[in-house]
C-alpha cells in the first residue's frame, strides 16, 4: 500500500473518532426529545408528519407494540418493493420495456433489501428499468438502517435494570430517526 493510501485511512480513522462524541450526543438528544440545532427546521416537520399519519407522540408503546409496529414497516416495505419488481413492465421510466422479475426473485429480492442483506441474483441494468433502481431498491433502504437505529435504542432502555413496561413510540422513532 502507498503513504498516500495510509494516509486516507488514517484522516478517515480520525475523522470518525472526531465525530463519535458529537454524533452520539446529538442522537441522544434526538431520541429523548430534547432541543438540538436542527429543532427549528425539523420539528415543524416533524409534528406535521405525525398530524398526517395521525400519530400520538406521547403515546408510548409496550414490546409488543413496539414490535408489532416493526414489523409492520417492514411488511409493508416488503409488498411495496415485490409489487414494484413484478410490475415494472407497466410503470414508468422502463425505457428498455423490461418486464416483471418472476415470482420467486421479485421476493428474494424485496426480501433481502427489506432486511438490509442486499443479495442480488440478476445483473442490475439488464433486468430493471430505472423506476425499479431508483425508487423500488432504495424504497427500504434508509428507513430499515433507521428504524433498526431507533429499534437498537429502545433495545438498550428495556435492558436497563430499572422496571419499563414501556419502550417509547415506534413511529417517532422512526420518525425521529429519519429526520
Amino acid at each position: 500500500m502507498t503513504i498516500v493510501g495510509w494516509l486516507q485511512i488514517s484522516l478517515l480513522f480520525l475523522a470518525v473518532l472526531a465525530a463519535i462524541k458529537p454524533l452520539g450526543l446529538y442522537m441522544a438528544r434526538v431520541f429523548s426529545g430534547e432541543r438540538t440545532f436542527l429543532s427549528p427546521v425539523l420539528a415543524p416537520v416533524e409534528v406535521g408528519l405525525y398530524r398526517m399519519a395521525g400519530i400520538q407522540r406521547d403515546k408510548e408503546q409496550g414490546w409488543l407494540a413496539y414490535t408489532v409496529s416493526m414489523l409492520a414497516f417492514s411488511l409493508a416495505g416488503f409488498l411495496a418493493l415485490y409489487a414494484i419488481l413484478r410490475l415494472q413492465a407497466y410503470l414508468p421510466l422502463n425505457p428498455q420495456g423490461f418486464a416483471g422479475m418472476a415470482p420467486d426473485l421479485a421476493f428474494n429480492t424485496a426480501v433481502s433489501f427489506v432486511t438490509n442483506t442486499n443479495w442480488q441474483n440478476y445483473a442490475g441494468e439488464t433486468t430493471l428499468g430505472h423506476f425499479a433502481q431508483m425508487a423500488g431498491l432504495p424504497l427500504p433502504e434508509l428507513p430499515v438502517g433507521c428504524h433498526r437505529h431507533g429499534a437498537r435504542h429502545r433495545l438498550q432502555q428495556g435492558l436497563r435494570p430499572l422496571q419499563v413496561s414501556t419502550l417509547g413510540n415506534f413511529w417517532v422513532d422512526m420518525t425521529r430517526a429519519t429526520l
